[in-house]
C-alpha cells in the first residue's frame, strides 16, 4: 500500500469553501481504480496549510491511472482554485507499524 501525501496551501479565509470543495469530490476518490482510502487533514500552527492523504495500491494506480483519468481534473477543477502555491506531493510506504 502506498500512501500519497498532497502538502496543500490556502488562504485560510476560504477554508470552509476548501473543506467544501473537497468533500464534494471525495466520490471520484473512492472511485477510482486502487483508491483505497482519502482523509484531509489541516496543520493547527499554520492553518493555511492541509495535508491530502490518499492511499493508492501502487504509485502507478495515482500517477498514471488517476491523473490520467477524467477523475483528476474533477478534484482540479473543484479545489485547485484554492491552492496559493502548487501542491507537493510525495510518496511513501509503511515499513513499520509499532500500535
Amino acid at each position: 500500500m502506498i500512501t500519497e501525501v498532497a502538502h496543500l496551501t490556502i488562504d485560510p479565509a476560504q477554508a470552509e469553501a476548501f473543506e467544501t470543495a473537497v468533500t464534494s469530490v471525495a466520490s471520484v476518490f473512492r472511485a477510482a481504480p486502487g483508491c483505497h482510502g482519502m482523509s484531509l487533514e489541516r496543520e493547527i500552527e499554520d492553518p493555511s496549510r492541509y495535508r491530502l492523504m490518499v492511499r493508492w495500491e501502487t504509485v502507478d494506480a495515482h500517477m498514471v491511472d488517476f491523473r490520467n483519468s477524467p477523475a483528476f481534473q474533477l478534484w482540479r477543477d473543484a479545489a485547485g482554485g484554492f491552492f496559493k502555491t502548487p501542491p507537493v506531493v510525495i510518496h511513501s510506504q509503511t515499513v513499520s507499524s509499532f500500535f
